[in-house]
C-alpha cells in the first residue's frame, strides 16, 4: 500500500519546488500510519560501532534535518537513520532557491547552508523517542555565524551524547563559507582531541557514544593522508566517504542548472565518491569501519560501495527520482550476491575491490 501510494504521489511532489516537495514529503510521513516492516534476512545483520543492524541500507543526513520522523523512516526499511545537520542555534541556511534537481543526471544540486531549526528542537525530539529503539545517529554542524565553531561542536556533543546512537562531526559540507578548512590537519587534529575529549567527559551518564567524522569527496589524496591520519590518532569510531562534491563531473547534461553554486549529490556523484572510499579504506586499515555514501542509486551501486571498503552505506538523493521501492531493492541485492558468490555475510564482501579501485584512473 506504501508503494502504491508513493507511486501514485510521486509525480505531483516532482511537479512542485524541490525545497517545497521535501518539506510536504517530512510532513506526510510525520502522521502516515505505517505498519513495522518485515524482519530483515539475518544474513544482511551486522555489528558496527558496537550496534547490532538489521541490515546495512541506511538514510543519510539532510533528509530529515531537524529530527523529525526518524521512526518512520525506519519503519520504511531503514537499518539506521542519520537526522541533521543540526546546529547549536537556529538558522535559517542561505537564500531560497537553493535545491535544483537535475533530472536527467538523476543528481541534486543544494546550498542549503545547515539550515536547522537549532540543537534545542532535534535535542527534545529525540529525547521523547528515547525509548523506541532502532539506531538513530545525528550529524552536527556549527552555526554560521558563530565566533568558535570548535566550541560549538564540543558542545553539540555534549547535548547529544546522551540521546543519540552515535554523533557525526560534519566538516565537509560546501555551503558553509571556511568550514571544510576544518579538514585540515592541524585544525582537524585540535577538533576532534576536543570533542573526543567531550565524549570521555559525559560517557559517565550518556554511556559510550561512537563519533564519526565526515569528509568531502573533494579532498587531493595527501589531504586525506592527512585526515586518515588525524583520525586513527585521535581513535575516531568511523568515517563517513563522502558528502556532496563542488566539481561537476564530465557529461552532465543538465548544463544550465549543472552552473548552480552547491554541492552535487547522485548519480554523478558515484565513481569519486566511491574511489575516494576505496582510497580512504587501505589507509584506515580496518582500524575502524567506514560507511559509504554517495550516488548509490541502484543495488549494483550499494554492491560497489561494500566492495570499496564500506560496512554499511547511505543515500538520499536517488529517491527523489525512484522512491523508497530502492531500499528493498539495494537489500535484495546484496542478498543475490551472496547467494551467486556463496557467501554466509556482507563482511565477506567488504574491500574486495579496493586495491583494483585504487589502480584505475581518477573519475572524470
Amino acid at each position: 500500500m506504501t508503494a502504491l501510494f508513493e507511486r501514485l504521489l510521486r509525480p505531483f511532489l516532482h511537479a512542485l519546488d524541490p525545497e517545497r516537495a521535501h518539506g510536504l514529503t517530512v510532513r506526510m510521513l510525520k502522521f502516515a500510519p505505517l505498519p513495522r516492516p518485515a524482519a530483515d534476512d539475518k544474513r544482511l545483520a551486522t555489528r558496527v560501532f558496537g550496534f547490532n543492524f538489521p541490515n546495512p541500507v541506511g538514510m543519510a543526513a539532510g533528509f530529515d534535518k531537524h529530527a523529525e520522523v526518524p521512526d518512520a523512516l525506519l519503519r520504511l526499511g531503514f537499518g539506521f537513520v542519520e537526522v541533521g545537520t543540526v546546529t547549536p542555534r537556529p538558522q535559517a541556511g542561505n537564500p531560497r532557491p537553493r535545491v535544483f534537481r537535475l533530472d536527467a543526471d538523476g543528481a541534486v544540486i543544494n546550498r542549503l547552508g545547515f539550515n536547522s531549526r537549532g540543537s534545542r528542537a532535534a535535542l527534545k525530539r529525540l529525547a521523547a523517542r528515547a525509548n523506541a529503539g532502532g539506531i538513530v545517529g545525528v550529524n552536527i554542524g556549527a552555526n554560521k555565524d558563530t565566533q568558535d565553531r570548535m566550541l560549538d561542536y564540543e558542545r553539540m556533543i555534549k547535548h547529544f551524547a546522551p540521546v543519540a546512537s552515535y554523533v557525526t562531526v560534519n566538516v565537509s559540507s560546501p555551503n558553509t563559507p571556511g568550514l571544510r578548512n576544518l579538514q585540515q590537519a592541524d585544525a582537524l587534529d585540535d577538533l576532534l582531541a576536543r570533542v573526543i575529549h567531550v565524549r570521555e567527559q559525559v560517557a559517565l551518564r550518556a554511556g559510550p557514544t561512537p563519533v564519526l567524522l565526515k569528509i568531502a569527496p573533494d579532498l587531493t589524496l595527501s589531504e586525506l593522508d592527512d585526515v586518515v591520519g588525524v583520525a586513527r590518532s585521535r581513535r575516531v569510531d568511523g568515517m563517513i566517504v563522502g558528502n556532496t562534491t563542488i566539481r561537476r563531473p564530465a557529461g552532465l547534461r543538465e548544463a544550465a542548472k549543472a552552473k548552480e553554486g552547491g554541492g552535487l549529490s547522485g548519480r554523478p556523484l558515484f565513481a569519486l565518491s566511491t574511489r575516494m572510499l576505496a582510497e580512504t579504506y587501505v589507509r584506515v586499515e580496518d582500524v575502524f569501519p567506514l560507511i559509504g555514501a554517495g550516488g548509490i542509486d541502484s543495488g549494483a551501486a550499494a554492491l560497489a560501495k561494500f566492495r570499496a571498503g564500506a560496512r554499511l552505506v547511505q543515500l538520499y538523493s536517488a529517491l527523489v527520482f525512484q522512491g523508497l521501492g530502492l531500499v528493498e531493492e539495494i537489500k535484495a541485492a546484496l542478498l543475490a550476491a551472496l547467494e551467486r558468490d556463496r557467501l554466509d555475510h556482507l563482511s565477506e564482501l567488504v574491500g574486495a575491490d579496493a586495491a583494483s579501485v585504487t589502480a584505475e584512473a581518477w573519475p572524470a
